[in-house]
């Protein structure tokens, strides 16, 4: 189902998923369009993005002004 986001409007964009598999190695792909892995296991590459996206949340801070 296609859901618009906040701030959205208009059209809804074509999104992919964020996990895809070579052979048999997983990796996500991060909005600015890295890849990162590979992984043994789609479901470690799950695990990786909460850790990655965890990590963006808490140890960014932003620029003085």
């Amino acid at each position: 189902m296609d859901v618009l986001r906040k701030g959205e409007s208009g059209v809804i964009p074509f999104r992919s998923g964020r996990f895809f598999n070579v052979d048999t190695q997983w990796y996500f792909t991060s909005r600015k369009g890295v890849d990162h892995g590979p992984f043994d296991s789609k479901y470690n590459a799950e695990v990786s993005l909460d850790v990655f996206i965890h990590n963006l949340l808490y140890t960014h801070k932003p620029m003085d002004s």
